[in-house]
């Protein structure tokens, strides 16, 4: 269960030329069905569209990226929200979470997004000057079915994060590397809760 694995890493007393670094469990009180009912038709494409280009050094250390994956394997369907259409102020307040942009991903049964960081890419292009810590919520949008899974590095030993709730999830911030994997017979949806922290 995630509670019992409930870690918490929160670097402190940062030195010149350190990187601060954040791992730690978060709960999310909040409609989520929406997200579950939205209409993920309007996009449709490849996780690793980017990640081949711009994580080369993650995949140097696994021997290069593998041609086996490709659009058969690695689709996801993400949806973007406004301040129009949920409460930024509420995410953000129970999330400790500056909230900058917000996603949510349907992940298709026999899809997997390989081995990456957050880059916060759109984060970066907003705020190019901010140097505050940026950090992406990874919510999971129902309970736990089998063959879902997602895994994530902390203190360069691998976890995996499985039998969640609805409502259960993970912050963290580039220094994690993690993937996804669907190999259920169920879509997998979650909620990406991306900005500054400010716990």
């Amino acid at each position: 269960m995630l509670a019992r694995a409930v870690r918490e890493h929160i670097s402190t007393g940062i030195s010149p030329g350190k990187v601060e670094t954040m791992l730690k469990a978060a709960k999310l009180d909040y409609n989520l069905q929406q997200f579950i009912d939205a209409d993920y038709t309007v996009h449709s494409g490849s996780c690793i569209s980017h990640q081949v280009h711009e994580l080369k050094d993650i995949h140097e250390k696994f021997g290069g990226f593998p041609d086996s994956y490709d659009m058969g394997n690695t689709l996801i369907r993400q949806l973007w929200w406004t301040r129009e259409q949920l409460d930024f102020e509420e995410l953000g307040a129970q999330l400790g979470i500056e909230v900058v942009t917000v996603s949510s991903i349907l992940q298709p049964p026999g899809n997997i997004i390989p081995v990456h960081r957050d880059t916060f890419f759109q984060i970066k292009r907003a705020f190019p000057d901010d140097t505050r810590l940026k950090v992406r919520a990874n919510m999971y949008l129902e309970d736990w079915h089998v063959g879902e899974i997602i895994q994530y590095e902390k203190d360069k030993e691998w976890h995996n994060s499985t039998h969640w709730k609805a409502g259960e999830g993970w912050i963290w911030d580039s220094s994690h590397l993690h993937l996804s994997a669907n190999a259920g017979m169920s879509n997998k949806y979650t909620l990406q809760v991306s900005g500054f922290a400010s716990f």
